[in-house]
């Protein structure tokens, strides 16, 4: 429950409740007040504390007297990386694609109900393939968050897996395809500005990945360097793309391209994972999770 006041002929919520201590009014806070009503206290002021940050997934009730939900950080899953391909006397080898990331949110906050049902989904990651002339990397999962009654739709794609086709033990030398990053839908009301009533500016919620407030895109596609030239050449996977917009952080950055007959690494984070290589070919590597942390708040 919370309290109004009739401010300038415009009814406005009470953030906070003092008390006169007998000199002056105490800046102690007030959690709950109480009026006493026919004989009966009635609680008429609760402050609601902005709860700490959550990754449980799953069916979520939106705490009592919370109206707003603050992502700190979602993704999609991102793809995996398509394995190299080597040849017998066809003029050149191959080398695959690296996975691409996941679309993302980063420190955005939207209007939700008090007691509403938030249903929250994390995409998986994507496989790599092993070397071959006709194999496709795993999609990365979606990402999904829905609201019962606040309007709450956010979709967050996870990267599109690339692929090599069309080769042949002595050629053709196989089609490469670039991975795609993964699109955001996002649906809902989103808040640009405002204030909780435990004084958290929303707009200074910079500690997601990006560190810009409300923020959201789509996902990097991973690099493609194609196919080398001349018998038993030697070419190194692409790497991965990165997530979140490729913040520049290391714990954003998509797998390692393997080198001819190496090992790459996975995504991280909702990344891509990086490509096989050639020649000896290599495997390519499984794209990052996608993930999610998020925390309810109460605006003014």
């Amino acid at each position: 429950m919370t309290i109004n006041v009739k401010d300038g002929g415009t009814f406005r919520e009470v953030n906070q409740v003092y008390v006169h201590d007998g000199t002056s009014f105490t800046n102690k806070t007030i959690t709950n007040a109480y009026v006493k009503d026919g004989g009966v206290w009635r609680e008429i002021f609760t402050l609601f504390n902005t709860t700490a940050f959550s990754q449980t997934t799953g069916s979520v009730t939106v705490p009592t007297n919370a109206n707003a939900f603050h992502i700190r950080f979602a993704t999609g899953g991102g793809s995996g990386g398509v394995g190299g391909a080597e040849y017998d006397k066809a003029g050149g080898e191959s080398a695959g694609a690296g996975g691409a990331s996941g679309a993302f949110i980063s420190d955005k906050v939207f209007t939700v109900t008090s007691g509403e049902t938030l249903n929250i989904n994390v995409g998986a990651a994507g496989t790599g393939t092993g070397g071959g002339y006709n194999t496709t990397a795993g999609n990365g999962g979606d990402t999904t968050i829905t609201s019962s009654s606040s309007g709450i739709n956010i979709t967050l794609r996870g990267g599109v897996g690339g692929n090599g086709n069309s080769g042949g033990v002595q050629g053709p030398l196989r089609n490469n395809v670039a991975s795609t990053g993964g699109t955001a839908t996002i649906s809902g009301t989103v808040l640009t500005s405002g204030t909780s009533v435990d004084g958290l500016n929303i707009t200074s919620f910079t500690t997601g990945p990006v560190g810009t407030f409300n923020q959201s895109g789509n996902g990097t596609a991973g690099v493609n360097p194609g196919n080398c030239g001349g018998d038993n050449c030697q070419i190194a996977g692409g790497n991965g793309g990165a997530s979140y917009g490729n913040p520049g952080s290391s714990d954003f950055a998509g797998g390692s391209g393997a080198p001819a007959g190496g090992s790459g690494s996975a995504g991280n984070r909702g990344s891509g994972g990086g490509g096989g290589g050639a020649q000896p070919q290599s495997a390519g590597s499984n794209g990052g999770a996608g993930e999610i942390e998020y925390r309810f708040l109460r605006i003014a």
